[in-house]
């Protein structure tokens, strides 16, 4: 065991953890940039898919099923070469340029992927927020002369955001990882960043080491932000009620002892 670890070479880690290069922070940077567009792909054709689901019209219902179907029941990796290999081909027309917006080709296509595959859980994340909202809340809505598209925006998401954040955050916490697979088409993100590294050296322990630590650093910065978040919806839904520290505060003060006098 002793020989084992003196064979790690720690500067490595140390110099990963606390002197990154430009081309480490780039590749950090863009896992972040990949992770929160494709969240809010996400989101977005989940919110469509979820309205097309609870539509009268049998074809957006059908298309709807579809598509969780098969976006849920294939692996992310092969999505992902799908439309970045596939799609053009496929379609005979370039639907994934090799360059957009200052983006690559590579960027693009992976931000493309794991948008749509996210798409599909986030329907049944949105279905379920906004099946956890009483009926009595639309017809309300209808009793005010409101349209339902005005009172599904008015009326009933806003409500079913507070169902609908926590898990929403799960996921984000997922698609930062997730993210390493578009290392496989050629996206220089953290983990292609350390593969490029591990083969320059034959150091993989080190290199991957330290990319499970970054990763360790991005999800635990999320799962924070996620606990003051839900935190703040609990406390809007309980009427910003004292919570027990605020009420110990309170009564230990020396203005709330005086006005008790």
């Amino acid at each position: 065991m002793s020989s084992v670890l003196a064979a790690f070479e720690w500067h490595i880690l140390w110099q990963r953890i606390f002197h990154p290069d430009h081309a480490f922070v780039l590749a950090l940077w863009r896992t972040v940039f990949v992770a929160v567009v494709a969240q809010i792909v996400g989101v977005l054709l989940g919110l469509v898919a979820a309205l097309m689901r609870m539509s009268k019209l049998l074809v957006l219902r059908a298309l709807s099923n579809l598509y969780t179907l098969v976006f849920r029941g294939t692996p992310v990796i092969v999505q992902i070469f799908f439309v970045y290999y596939g799609v053009n081909l496929l379609f005979g027309v370039t639907l994934i340029p090799n360059h957009i917006i200052g983006l690559s080709g590579q960027v693009f296509a992976g931000i493309v992927a794991l948008g749509i595959n996210e798409g599909a859980y986030m329907r049944e994340i949105v279905r379920a927020g906004i099946d956890a909202i009483d009926r009595g809340q639309m017809e309300a809505a209808r009793s005010l002369c409101m349209t339902s598209s005005l009172g599904m925006r008015r009326i009933v998401l806003p409500q079913a955001a507070r169902v609908i954040i926590p898990p929403l955050g799960n996921e984000f916490n997922n698609m930062l990882k997730t993210t390493s697979l578009l290392a496989f088409i050629g996206v220089t993100e953290l983990f292609q960043d350390a593969e490029i590294h591990y083969s320059q050296t034959f150091k993989p322990v080190e290199y991957f080491a330290a990319v499970a630590f970054w990763y360790l650093v991005l999800t635990t910065i999320w799962s924070l932000i996620q606990a003051r978040i839900e935190r703040r919806l609990a406390a809007s839904e309980r009427g910003e009620e004292l919570t027990m520290r605020e009420r110990m505060q309170a009564a230990w003060s020396p203005l709330g002892a005086w006005a008790r006098r």
